[in-house]
């Protein structure tokens, strides 16, 4: 089992690439530390063709050091199919934590991957404001599009992002809406330039950060391009609805 201590996680993204599991060491740990209430953020990205790996998310229970079946009594598990982006996001306190990144079992030979990990403000502490996560997995992948789509889903303190990837091509746009909801929720939209899957200064493109159950707009997007769109958790558990309504613009 490889092991790495990455010492105390902060804002900003800590990156793992290139990284291998192997039949006979198919599993990688990584230890680190947060200081105060944050949220937690993993992103397993780039698993390699034809392979799968699972990512989870553990807490040092009886503080030892170790990630022991103690510990392992309970966790946060992503385990989407064949080589899908993997994505853990979750508010938490203060306490020394492991990421697990495991080989699936039907995968043959290598399986290569990049993790990325960060720690970032938790929402709905002073001062009041949103905290996105500045990781990008492509949790649902809309492709092009092509007519409107909607998509319901859920944030809270165990989920707090989901991420939407899609494309617009030429004399196409958007308008985004984050409806339907019982607490507080927003969303931004980005432009990963470098695509390097971590928001960099200067890849917000929008936002809407709306107080209470207020549905979130996002209007007029209308530049070719691939996208992301991150729905986060402000306060508390809720439902939404998300709808993307497409558009064509003038040819001049």
């Amino acid at each position: 089992m490889g092991f790495s201590n990455l010492g105390t996680l902060g804002s900003t993204p800590v990156v793992k690439n290139n990284f291998g599991l192997v039949t006979s060491d198919p599993t990688d740990v990584f230890q680190f530390k947060i200081t105060s209430s944050k949220n937690i953020n993993l992103s397993l990205t780039n698993i390699s063709a034809g392979d799968d790996a699972d990512l989870r998310l553990f807490r040092d229970a009886n503080n030892n050091g170790v990630l022991d079946s103690f510990d392992r009594t309970s966790g946060l598990v992503s385990n989407r199919g064949s080589n899908q982006d993997e994505a853990i996001n979750f508010k938490t306190s203060s306490g020394t934590f492991f990421a697990e990144v495991s080989r699936f079992s039907t995968s043959v030979g290598g399986v290569s991957y990049n993790l990325a990990l960060s720690a970032t403000e938790s929402s709905g502490t002073f001062p009041l404001a949103a905290s996105f996560s500045n990781l990008l997995p492509k949790e649902f992948v809309l492709g092009n599009l092509s007519s409107d789509v909607t998509r319901t889903g859920n944030v809270s303190n165990t989920n707090t992002a989901d991420v939407y990837s899609f494309s617009l091509g030429t004399f196409e746009g958007v308008n985004i809406n984050l409806n339907g909801l019982t607490t507080d929720a927003d969303i931004r939209l980005i432009r990963d330039f470098n695509n390097n899957r971590i928001v960099d200064a200067g890849e917000e493109i929008a936002r809407s950060t709306k107080g209470g159950t207020t549905s979130e707009l996002i209007p007029n997007i209308n530049q070719s391009g691939d996208y992301f769109l991150q729905v986060t958790e402000f306060t508390g558990n809720t439902n939404y609805n998300v709808t993307f309504d497409h558009f064509t613009t003038p040819f001049a």
